[in-house]
């Protein structure tokens, strides 16, 4: 897609509908070494994609930004900004003011592209995300959340970029919920976004916090891989191919989930042209909510996931296959405590290391398969599908609950002489379809 193709006809702040009331009550909320870490990586960015909705435009964008303002009512995280307060000894300390700032929000027209251009992954469509660049740390003069709403042709698409240091993918995820079900119920359903929202609070008894780290923004953060030699792609697992990886691999007593991301990972490393000597790792987020001692609610909002990862090398990966693979996946999983939780936590803040991006052979998965995505329905229908944004890096791979109930996407960023093997891998597609 050409960038002229898409055009921005306005930008303006949406706050919440009573942070002139509210905003001097709320407490700063203090960032975790998870948080932390992230400073200098790109807002996530995902959307979703809709059929065009029968009210014209200017009724469409006044609804959304209504609604909008009433969730950030609750979910008022979103609307504040990073703090950066800089100390004697020329470190520097993190925390979101949540006064109220608001998020902004861009209304776009991109009226020659249809949805079926948008289901092909063939092109670019990194501008109907609002974030494209915006590093975490830069949250101290953007907008922790951002929003585009993109007319096209035969459809509309919600794009949102946000700040993974206030808000991980359930957090994220359950806002668009509440704010989906205002929109499409009205003013009904407002009472769902005057609980009171619980915070994750601070759970490191044996770290002092504000944590004093060095500037990330001191020293400017380059990314040597070249994304121009990447390739997206959509592998798409049914149910039933789900139930049939776990069964084959039921040896290890893993999940279906657990299963096809061992099939993908083995694939993936089969043709990544990596020596059997090299390691290669499957990163994951995991949910540490109910894993923490004592255990958090469910829906505390906040940054609450860390990330796991699998370490093997290319010859084990090969020569155990997929129910070895699928074990070490659970294995890494179960390993995830509240003590191995607050042992890295400690050793990053004696060690601080903000990295700009992770390895390029790795498999980095985010967001995950149980949110729901599909239920986010503003009142013109739920989506047709859901779509991340960039930083598009190698062998990132987001994974989103499929349209087909218990059916699984991912979505990959891959180098392309292996989509080109992939795609001619017979065992690989026994189990998994690929769209382009």
């Amino acid at each position: 897609m050409e960038e002229e193709d898409l055009v921005v006809i306005s930008r303006s702040i949406v706050i919440p509908r009573n942070a002139k009331k509210s905003s001097s009550s709320k407490k700063k909320i203090h960032l975790l070494p998870w948080d932390l870490s992230r400073l200098r990586f790109g807002y996530l960015q995902r959307g979703l994609l809709f059929s065009k909705p029968y009210p014209k435009i200017d009724m469409v964008l006044s609804r959304l930004q209504t609604s909008l303002s009433l969730a950030l009512d609750r979910f008022y995280p979103l609307a504040g900004r990073l703090v950066k307060t800089k100390k004697d000894d020329d470190t520097v300390s993190f925390y979101i003011n949540p006064d109220g700032s608001g998020v902004e929000f861009v209304h776009a027209v991109a009226r020659n592209i249809e949805v079926s251009d948008f289901l092909r992954l063939s092109t670019s469509f990194s501008s109907f995300f609002p974030a494209t660049g915006v590093k975490n740390c830069n949250g101290v003069s953007r907008s922790l959340l951002m929003v585009q709403v993109t007319e096209m042709k035969d459809g509309i698409f919600i794009g949102f970029g946000y700040n993974s240091t206030v808000a991980d993918g359930d957090s994220v995820w359950k806002f668009l919920n509440a704010w989906s079900e205002i929109c499409s119920k009205g003013l009904g359903s407002e009472a769902a976004c005057q609980r009171r929202l619980q915070l994750k609070g601070w759970f490191f008894d044996e770290i002092d916090y504000p944590i004093r780290i060095p500037d990330p923004e001191a020293k400017p953060a380059t990314v040597t891989a070249s994304t121009s030699l990447l390739q997206e792609l959509m592998f798409h697992v049914t149910k039933e191919n789900a139930l049939k990886l776990e069964a084959k691999a039921n040896d290890e007593k893993v999940s279906s989930f657990q299963a096809a991301l061992a099939h993908i990972w083995c694939s993936m490393v089969k043709h990544s042209g990596m020596s059997r000597e090299e390691e290669t790792h499957c990163r994951l987020p995991i949910d540490m909510r109910r894993r923490l001692s004592p255990p958090l609610e469910e829906d505390c909002f906040g940054n609450v996931s860390q990330t796991g990862i699998a370490r093997v090398t290319v010859g084990e990966l090969m020569d155990n296959g997929l129910g070895w693979a699928a074990g070490k996946i659970n294995e890494m999983e179960r390993s995830q405590t509240h003590e191995n939780a607050e042992a890295s936590a400690e050793k990053w803040v004696r060690d601080v290391k903000i990295p700009v991006s992770v390895g390029s052979r790795d498999l980095v998965v985010t967001s995950s398969h149980r949110f729901d995505v599909y239920g986010n329905d503003f009142g013109w229908g739920k989506p047709i599908a859901a779509r991340a944004g960039p930083p598009y890096v190698c062998g990132r791979m987001v994974v989103f609950q499929g349209v087909e109930e218990g059916s699984l996407d991912f979505q990959a960023c891959l180098q392309p002489q292996v989509v080109e093997k992939l795609s001619k891998d017979v065992e690989f597609k026994e189990f998994v379809s690929i769209v382009l």
